[in-house]
């Protein structure tokens, strides 16, 4: 069965979509970025058009939202919504490289990046970037709109809010809970629960800010 994509996001974390969503059989139609954009080729597909050229797509490909999240997930937050209110279905896409256990569940518009693990009993929100060589272990709840970073270790009967970010190389010690928009920086390892909103950092995490 043929599975059709639209990228809306022309940038960096594109390029890696691209692999990723080459590897899972899809065949990308396009990309819509920015007007200035358009017209432009990103690594093979060209970039067709901008974001208001959304429903033109609606029922004849999925969707998949290629604007990277490092400061903030509002953009993404923002294209995700765009697609659902005019009734497009967001892909779930699950490199050929990954392994998704079958007692996992994973949520629309959700990416999972090459040598990633999703374990047995775990749940990943909607619209998430789980990364290359990222782990997430068994009986863990990933919210909605976050991004996992490359070689992330999220442990065991961990929680995870929504809008979170965690960096490269991270650890979340099991039965953990981080909430909403937190950013957790690289190489931190999170050790109890962080429920404030803003910067961590350290081993052990600290706030910053």
């Amino acid at each position: 069965m043929n599975k059709y994509l639209i990228l809306i996001g022309g940038g960096g974390h594109c390029k890696s979509v691209i692999d990723v969503a080459e590897s899972a059989g899809y065949n990308i139609v396009g990309i819509l970025g920015r007007l200035e954009e358009v017209g432009k080729t990103v690594l093979n597909y060209k970039i067709v058009g901008v974001d208001d050229d959304i429903p033109q797509y609606i029922g004849k490909t999925e969707f998949v939202i290629t604007v990277g999240f490092v400061k903030n997930p509002i953009l993404r937050i923002k294209l995700y919504n765009r697609v659902k209110e005019l009734g497009g279905k967001l892909a779930t896409i699950v490199a050929s490289s990954a392994h998704i256990s079958d007692y996992a569940i994973i949520g629309e518009g959700t990416v999972i990046m090459h040598n990633a693990l999703v374990n047995a009993g775990a749940k990943v929100g909607n619209n998430v970037i789980i990364n290359s060589f990222a782990n997430i272990e068994h009986d863990t709840v990933i919210g909605n709109q976050c991004h996992i970073s490359t070689g992330v270790m999220v442990n065991g009967t961990c929680n995870i809010g929504n809008n979170v970010f965690i960096g490269s190389r991270s650890v979340i010690v099991n039965n953990t809970s981080i909430g909403d928009n937190i950013v957790i920086g690289a190489g931190t390892v999170v050790c109890k629960n962080l429920f404030d909103k803003g910067l961590y950092v350290g081993n052990p995490a600290r706030f910053i800010k």
